[in-house]
């Protein structure tokens, strides 16, 4: 049996790209200057964090403009709402398994190799 731990996706599980998947699941795209408001994080830092989810196809970015204002829109893809939806499963796995041994970590008593 492997752990949970195991099937992190290493591209989600990091908290910012986390973050960037969960507030565009919420609504169909965002504005990258409200990804960069909410997460408050600098351009060139989302700007990185968003080219790693496009090159794993978690997701889609469009420029364009708004009235004569240049914009650029990130949508999730149904890619990255899978991974998303898996990271929290695994998540959740991983929780459901600490609870379930007492929670060893504050009590400080069980051993973990068994």
């Amino acid at each position: 049996m492997t752990h949970p731990v195991q099937g992190l996706d290493d591209v989600v599980h990091q908290r910012t790209r986390l973050g960037i998947l969960a507030v565009l699941a919420e609504g169909s795209r965002a504005q990258f200057g409200f990804l960069q408001e909410s997460l408050a994080l600098t351009d060139g830092n989302l700007s990185r964090h968003l080219q790693t989810l496009e090159q794993a196809g978690y997701v889609r970015i469009e420029k364009g403009y708004e009235g004569r204002r240049p914009r650029t829109w990130i949508r999730i893809t149904k890619g990255g709402r899978r991974a998303l939806a898996d990271e929290i499963d695994l998540l959740k796995q991983l929780v459901q398994r600490i609870e379930a041994h007492n929670n060893p970590l504050v009590d400080g008593e069980e051993s973990v190799t068994k």
